[in-house]
């Protein structure tokens, strides 16, 4: 379909890059990736790539550390091969949390992230529903920034044709991304007042909005240890809701989130693969997962030729 045009994968996004490169009829390019005896990432490119521009598919997901050094060494391999260009494809973006000082003597490590990537000889970047989305500003390179809500909004339509749902942000800061959702689907809007006592751990306080024998869908930009989204569910459910459901980008699920999230009264729980969902969830029938191939084919095609990816959300 394109000519100087090669997608990579690393080892976290495998299916999904296939996925993409199957949208975009190309193959995926042949690399390989070892490690030494002590650990050592080693990686070798196994076709030509001068003259090329080339798109590495790699989400910074767990083992966190692992897979950015993966990404790093194969961006610097294909720079040392002489690609015209390296975008990097992160469909989630790892360390995206610690987007800014939260306290004295720490760490912006998303900015850190950042620099390692453009000193490694990225050209361009390409992630999904950043957590801070001012972490955009942290590269000198151009960053398209990409929405799920389209895959999401896809789903559910059909799903709650007969009768709209109550669409709840988990809290104060997910309310621009509630109301998009709401508003597309002119739909109403929730809200959960909570406090946070320390890290991974919240306190429903109070609910903003009536869910009273409505269907709610909790939303979110991933689901990590869940604590927020259960908490959230049993607060809804208190306060009359019929049925729970939540939607969330990036399935992290670290710790006990899976058993949490089994135990709790949500109906369903669907998220997207740019990070490969946990067998242990699987298992547990309550996640729903739908593919980002094709909105990332898309964007990858129109960043190729040029063309407006912000059209794509409009």
């Amino acid at each position: 379909m394109f000519k100087s045009i090669s997608i990579f994968s690393g080892t976290a996004n495998p299916e999904l890059a296939k996925a993409m490169g199957i949208y975009l009829e190309l193959p995926i390019g042949k690399a390989e990736v070892t490690r030494f005896s002590d650990g050592e990432i080693f990686a070798r490119i196994q076709e030509n790539v001068r003259g090329v521009d080339v798109y590495v598919v790699q989400s910074t997901c767990s083992p966190v550390n692992d897979n950015l050094m993966e990404l790093l060494v194969m961006v610097d391999a294909l720079k040392r091969a002489s690609a015209a260009s390296i975008t990097a494809v992160l469909p989630y973006y790892g360390y995206a949390r610690q987007d800014r000082k939260a306290s004295p003597r720490t760490p912006i490590t998303a900015k850190l992230i950042a620099d390692l990537l453009t000193a490694a000889g990225i050209s361009r970047v390409v992630s999904i529903d950043l957590h801070a989305g001012q972490i955009q500003g942290f590269f000198n390179v151009p960053f398209d920034h990409l929405f799920a809500n389209k895959v999401f909004l896809d789903y559910l339509r059909p799903k709650f044709a007969a009768e709209l749902p109550v669409f709840v942000s988990p809290d104060a800061g997910g309310v621009e991304r509630t109301r998009a959702y709401a508003k597309r689907m002119d739909a109403d809007l929730a809200i959960i007042d909570k406090r946070r006592e320390k890290a991974n751990v919240s306190e429903v306080m109070n609910i903003i909005g009536d869910v009273r024998d409505r269907d709610c869908i909790i939303l979110d930009d991933m689901i990590d240890t869940a604590g927020t989204l259960c908490n959230a569910a049993r607060a809804l459910k208190e306060q009359g809701a019929r049925r729970v459901f939540a939607a969330a980008t990036h399935a992290v699920l670290s710790g006990p989130a899976v058993e949490r999230i089994k135990a709790s009264p949500l109906e369903e729980v669907v998220v997207t693969d740019t990070v490969p969902l946990k067998q242990a969830a699987i298992d547990s029938g309550k996640f729903r997962v739908l593919t980002v191939a094709r909105l990332l084919g898309e964007a990858l095609r129109r960043i190729h030729q040029s063309d407006s990816v912000s059209s794509l959300f409009e």
